[in-house]
């Protein structure tokens, strides 16, 4: 193993990311949504509802699959995480993503808010499906954890350059832990009780 990899280093974990913009995006959909309702919009509310229902669905199949193999590929080659290592809490983690990505979520809510001119609703369902996609990643990636009995990691350094994605081109591995590790579950929910030690 390189040198460079045998130093401490922040981790974050993958599937806490992956699912940390999902309830903004929900609720910002929700919200988007809920507005369209009460305009008339071009195509009329009922047109505006099945397009919104078609994006939807083609939202959360596109989330939800998109990258599984790169995500597969770096999990089955992560390398034992480090004792000197800092695993990150799990607030701390989707504070990071929100605070990054927070100019980019406003923007998706106004774009979804002004389409309902055109076509009530769909910008709002198109919202909520890709947070609907990102909750399926992030359990699809539980599962992976479970399957091989490890948590999945990635460098803090390497997200901060990567625009926040822990599949991107920036992010050359992954590192596990056992699945006691840190105060997030398999698929990057908050545990149920309290880690073992």
């Amino acid at each position: 193993m390189a040198r460079a990899d045998r130093r401490a280093q922040g981790l974050a974990r993958v599937a806490v990311v992956v699912r940390a913009g999902a309830a903004p995006l929900w609720w910002l959909g929700v919200f988007a949504a809920a507005v369209g309702l009460l305009i008339p919009g071009l195509t009329g509310r009922r047109i505006g509802v099945m397009a919104g229902a078609a994006l939807f669905v083609v939202a959360v199949a596109v989330v939800a699959y998109s990258r599984r193999k790169r995500y597969a590929t770096l999990g089955r080659a992560a390398a034992r995480a480090g004792k000197h290592d800092v695993l990150q809490d799990r607030a701390v983690s989707v504070r990071n993503w929100r605070r990054g990505h927070r100019w980019w979520l406003l923007l998706a809510w106004l774009v979804a808010l002004l389409s309902s001119f055109a076509v009530p609703v769909a910008g709002g369902m198109l919202l909520a499906g890709c947070a609907a996609g990102l909750w399926l990643k992030a359990a699809w990636l539980g599962r992976l954890e479970r399957a091989e009995d490890v948590l999945l990691w990635v460098r803090v350094d390497w997200l901060a350059g990567n625009g926040g994605r822990p599949a991107g081109r920036a992010v050359k591995a992954y590192r596990s832990t056992g699945v006691a590790a840190g105060d997030a579950a398999p698929g990057g929910a908050r545990r149920r009780t309290a880690a073992l030690v």
